[in-house]
């Protein structure tokens, strides 16, 4: 069964390609680290845009479960959908929102909102001190949360789940859940998903990234 659709993937592999190059460009004052981040942005916008409108399992709806409902999946009283469990959910949420404030206190830093009607009143000295603060902070707050999100994908992975193997195809099977799990992976696919996700077309992902393309470029070309 496909999970994952084209764009996901290609988002997610080169967020990590992206970031492992911002984070060696960050420490070293070398690299083109400016236009690394104004790709991130694009993607980062490109996967919000996503998560509205996208394939069922990318959009926010379908894997965004309240505290309560995670609780639950955490003791065991509620079984993962396909797609994000509750705790993947958060960890995405976290990494997105952190990514796009990391790009938007960038661009602040590198002198891209300058332009911006007003910015000599809302982007003055306390604003653009705190920016910077935070900039550094989510330097150090990110690489923590993609070590936590490599050791989840190392425990799933010991416990039969294939995450990575997931990602790269876009496909799962019940085989690559332990037997103590088929029973409940046969509930959710009889009761939960009885059907194949609703999958977008890679055109209209294709457009959503031009779209997300035009509206980083807006906000730069309107600062310039």
């Amino acid at each position: 069964m496909k999970v994952w659709d084209g764009a996901t993937r290609l988002y997610h592999w080169t967020q990590a390609g992206l970031f492992v190059a911002l984070m060696a460009s960050g420490k070293s004052g070398n690299g083109p680290h400016i236009e690394l981040g104004i790709a991130l942005l694009i993607l980062v916008i490109w996967r919000l845009i996503w998560g509205f409108v996208g394939s069922e399992t990318s959009r926010f709806s379908s894997f965004i479960r309240s505290p309560k409902q995670t609780w639950h999946y955490v003791t065991g009283k509620m079984t993962a959908r396909l797609g994000h469990n509750p705790l993947g959910a958060w960890m995405v949420v976290a990494l997105v929102v952190s990514l796009l404030l990391q790009c938007l206190s960038g661009l602040a830093l590198a002198g891209l909102l300058d332009g911006l009607p007003m910015a000599h009143v809302w982007l003055n000295d306390d604003v653009f001190a705190l920016l910077e603060s935070l900039h550094l902070i989510l330097a150090n707050l990110l690489p923590a949360l993609v070590a936590l999100h490599l050791v989840a994908i190392l425990v799933y992975k010991l416990r039969g789940k294939p995450l990575v193997k997931t990602m790269i195809t876009g496909f799962t099977k019940p085989t690559d859940f332990p037997s103590a799990e088929q029973q409940s992976f046969d509930q959710l696919l009889s009761h939960e998903i009885a059907t194949q996700p609703q999958i977008a077309s890679p055109t209209f992902a294709f457009l959503m990234l031009v779209a997300a393309a035009l509206v980083t470029m807006a906000i730069i070309a309107f600062s310039i």
